[in-house]
């Protein structure tokens, strides 16, 4: 039997190009614009998949962009893996800020990635981690060394807050029933140190509005008599932050889970440098709640965040203006126990109440999703870490990741079973910034080390 190191090593070139195809299409859930290549690039997941070995593979209909579903079930009595991704990616935007075109992937050198890393949107986010599932599933097909019964669900808006997913599963719980689920839309701590995402923080992500005269005003005319709605929209924002870099609402830290002494010391074992850090983001220093460190403030605590902010005219040239208008896009990633809709009710009230008589505020919810945390006892990580052990010779060190993937908390809640994140990016691969990439040497690595997840987890389950 071909053993999978050598499987990927005589595959590679053609594992490459299948994914560097997929990535071409640039299949964005945010515009409507890429309305067709979201659904061409769903297709696509689903004749891979079908390729590759499944018995069954379907487009399933929702109220937004459809899901993959697949599976290949050898026996009714064995385990069962979900595995979850998605084929959506963000939008490319700054263009002007990309060294290559962000749907025309290549191939470069990086001080990191010294084998090569494919840049394109989506590279690593997820279409990468997904697409390494795909190809792990058929190596374990086509020697023969499926040890359990596995089914894929893929979707298309995971960009945009999963909301048809979330329909989905509610009504499809017998259909994604399972026994673990595996993700791939995470990171680790190096190419030489794995790591096993362990905790997800939550989202509340809303808009708003603030709206002062009925139109835009001359400046000259209506300045210092009018309340500008781009200023008082700036104050408020920098209200929500006191000199301590605590957030203001009321109520906002009244359910945060404060860790313990000791479990903040076992975080600290991670290699971590912060000169590295500013120098891979040329700042100067960094910036965060008083009291903890950047990988506490980027874990464990939550935070809120401008995501956007504009009003006014901000084209070529002058044009003196009060405008009638100003806007932002607020995200707050919040940390287990809090409840992201609770949060995102404290935010409004409090952004509403801080608005001068001069001006109306409206404050949009947008989407959200709660935080997670998987035990590292259970059979899931345990099969994860003798996994990665074995490729890549340390054994992985537990950590909680800054971001957010929503469904996860879902899946706990509908369909009973426990989520084991496996990512294989890197902080640097820049998700949803320009350039955003995937070290080959990781895409390859994954494909090697997701089948012992498989085997490890049926032996360990008997």
């Amino acid at each position: 039997m071909e053993n999978i190191k050598d499987y990927v090593e005589k595959n590679k070139e053609r594992f490459i190009n299948e994914l560097i195809e997929l990535l071409k299409i640039p299949s964005v859930s945010a515009d409507s614009a890429y309305a067709h290549d979201v659904i061409s690039t769903a297709e696509a997941v689903k004749a891979s998949l079908e390729k590759a070995g499944c018995d069954f593979a379907e487009l399933c209909e929702t109220p937004g962009y459809p899901i993959v579903y697949a599976e290949k079930i050898i026996d009714k009595n064995l385990p069962t893996v979900l595995v979850y991704g998605h084929y959506d990616v963000q939008p490319a935007d700054p263009i002007d800020l990309w060294n290559s075109p962000p749907f025309e992937p290549v191939i470069k050198k990086t001080e990191i990635h010294p084998e090569g890393a494919i840049f394109a949107r989506g590279a690593c986010d997820d279409k990468g981690q997904m697409y390494m599932h795909v190809k792990a599933f058929e190596y374990m097909i086509s020697t023969n060394t499926l040890p359990c019964n596995v089914k894929f669900m893929i979707e298309g808006e995971e960009e945009v807050g999963s909301k048809s997913l979330s329909w989905f599963v509610e009504r499809n719980q017998e259909k994604l029933a399972n026994d673990v689920i595996l993700i791939s839309d995470t990171g680790m701590i190096s190419n030489t140190q794995p790591s096993i995402t362990t905790g997800l923080r939550g989202l509340s992500y809303v808009e708003v509005e603030v709206t002062g005269p009925n139109r835009d005003l001359h400046s000259g005319l209506y300045g210092g008599a009018v309340a500008n709605p781009i200023n008082i929209l700036t104050k408020m924002i920098a209200s929500l932050h006191d000199e301590k870099n605590h957030i203001t609402i009321p109520g906002f830290y009244d359910k945060v889970e404060e860790l313990s002494e000791a479990e903040r010391t076992e975080m600290a074992k991670a290699p971590f440098s912060l000169e590295k850090y500013k120098k891979a983001l040329d700042i100067d220093a960094v910036c965060g709640e008083e009291g903890y460190v950047t990988n506490e403030r980027n874990s464990i605590r939550p935070t809120l965040d401008v995501n956007g902010i504009w009003g006014g005219y901000t084209g070529e040239g002058a044009k003196t203006v009060i405008p009638s208008k100003a806007f932002a896009k607020i995200s707050m990633r919040l940390v287990p126990n809090q409840d992201w809709e609770e949060i995102t009710d404290l935010f409004k009230k409090h952004f509403e109440s801080i608005a001068p008589d001069s001006v109306k505020v409206v404050v949009k919810p947008h989407h959200g999703g709660q935080g997670y945390v998987t035990p590292i006892d259970s059979v899931g990580y345990q099969a994860a870490n003798k996994a990665y052990t074995e490729t890549f010779g340390v054994p992985a060190i537990p950590v909680r990741s800054g971001g957010s993937i929503p469904i996860v908390a879902l899946f706990e809640k509908e369909l009973k079973s426990k989520t084991i994140l496996m990512g294989f990016g890197l902080d640097s691969d820049a998700i949803h910034s320009p350039n955003e990439h995937f070290g080959v040497f990781n895409y390859l690595k994954g494909i090697e080390t997701i089948p012992l997840f498989y085997k490890y987890f049926v032996e360990m389950s008997r």
